[in-house]
């Protein structure tokens, strides 16, 4: 008698940006305002998201949020908004904090997303 050892093969995680939901690019703000920023994005990869999936800080600063959140669960081919609280910084200037997915072994995937301010002089 044999015995027959099959495996699931590992899915491919992925994200693709779509579009700025709420404060599109280069948008002025007041300093140490609160901003609720929204992407809409799609899990165009084979995994699901769930509880192991992430979004963790890329580059810039993480502007009051969190540097790792967790990431909206979405089935493999379907659409979500992805929310990050952010504060604007109290000193003026252009800032942009950058953000991308990653899995439950710290594996980046997908496309970054950005948050893009300027923050204007009180």
């Amino acid at each position: 008698m044999s015995s027959i050892l099959t495996t699931t093969p590992a899915c491919t995680p992925n994200l693709l940006y779509l579009e700025d939901l709420t404060i599109p690019d280069g948008t002025v703000v007041e300093p140490g305002k609160l901003l609720d920023k929204r992407w809409l994005v799609e899990n165009n990869g084979s995994c699901n998201w769930d509880d192991q999936y992430s979004l963790t800080l890329l580059v810039g600063p993480n502007l009051g949020a969190p540097v790792e959140q967790a990431l909206f669960p979405a089935r493999s081919g379907t659409q979500a908004t992805v929310r990050i609280l952010f504060t604007a910084p109290e000193e003026p200037g252009m800032y942009r904090s950058a953000w991308q997915a990653q899995d439950s072994q710290s594996n980046l995937f997908g496309d970054p997303i950005y948050v893009d301010i300027i923050v204007q002089s009180p």
